[in-house]
């Protein structure tokens, strides 16, 4: 996944939960004490562009959702697929992700979501438009779509839906491509921690925070699961999302992931708080880079 957090989540980055049900649909865990994250938050901070291991590519992937873990009984199963594809447009990142997640709980009884989020990224991290529409048995609980913009002073996104509203994003937020580029290079770098706030347009409130832990950068892991993905190297992370509101002391979701640095990810552990879900890299095509441009 490139951009996962991104997700999903180039990036894997289902949208955030909307109710206990349809929380499958969130954001791409580890927990964390209240003023180690709050203290990460005090300035941003500007991240470094990629360096020569780290090339993220165009890719389109398809996984396995099975459920790993439900918390008090609650969920009683859960299974699913996730689709996400990432096109080079010479000047832009185009992707697409389709999530369909089938569950059963013991107080709702059956329900299947069907999350679909588009953007397209600049290349440049400065602009970036994106659609979100996320289902529950059919009926539609979100839908948000609009443009952001970004300088090196901060930027604003223009909502078209659900309401029509601009909204400023402060100084050091993140589009998903280059959230993901921002993780690679901190795990290559040698840093276990970042903090950036992303803005990825899944959710009608601006940027949230975002806590990054890596482990470690494998220069040549053993048996890679596809052959595209020989000698590159991995990292594995934890992202936690956050609200920017004063009394988000817990994370909105979080999710861990095996990314090789090209922005493909083959490992996904996704938690949605009352239930965790593993996901496993099933097909992979990474078309050609652009001849022109």
């Amino acid at each position: 996944m490139t951009g996962l957090p991104h997700r999903l989540t180039h990036g894997l980055r289902p949208s955030r939960p909307h109710h206990t049900t349809a929380s499958a649909a969130v954001r791409f865990g580890k927990s964390l004490a209240l003023f180690g994250f709050m203290s990460a938050f005090v300035a941003p901070t500007t991240y470094a562009t990629p360096t020569h291991d780290i090339r993220l590519s165009a890719q389109r992937a398809s996984y396995e959702l099975t459920l790993a873990e439900s918390s008090g009984g609650t969920t009683l199963s859960a299974s699913g697929h996730m689709t996400y594809s990432v096109h080079d447009t010479c000047t832009a990142w185009a992707t697409q992700q389709h999530l369909d997640i089938q569950s059963v709980t013991r107080n709702g009884g059956e329900t299947h979501l069907v999350s679909d989020y588009t953007t397209l990224e600049s290349k440049d991290g400065h602009h970036l438009a994106f659609r979100t529409v996320q289902k529950s048995n059919s009926t539609i609980l979100q839908a948000v779509s609009g443009e952001a913009t970004l300088t090196p002073n901060g930027g604003e996104v223009h909502y078209e839906k659900p309401l029509r509203k601009t909204l400023k994003l402060p100084a050091g937020t993140l589009f998903p491509m280059a959230h993901t580029a921002a993780i690679l290079e901190a795990a290559e770098s040698g840093k276990t921690e970042i903090s950036p706030l992303l803005f990825d347009g899944t959710a009608a409130d601006g940027a949230q925070y975002t806590y990054i832990s890596t482990y470690g950068w494998e220069a040549t892991p053993p048996a890679p699961p596809f052959a595209l993905l020989a000698h590159l190297p991995t990292t594995r992370v934890h992202v936690a999302f956050f609200n920017t509101t004063p009394d988000s002391m817990m994370p909105d979701y979080e999710m861990g992931m095996r990314y090789f640095a090209n922005g493909v990810s083959d490992k996904l552990d996704m938690d949605f708080g009352d239930f965790r879900m593993s996901g496993t890299l099933q097909h992979l095509s990474i078309p050609q880079a652009p001849k022109k441009c």
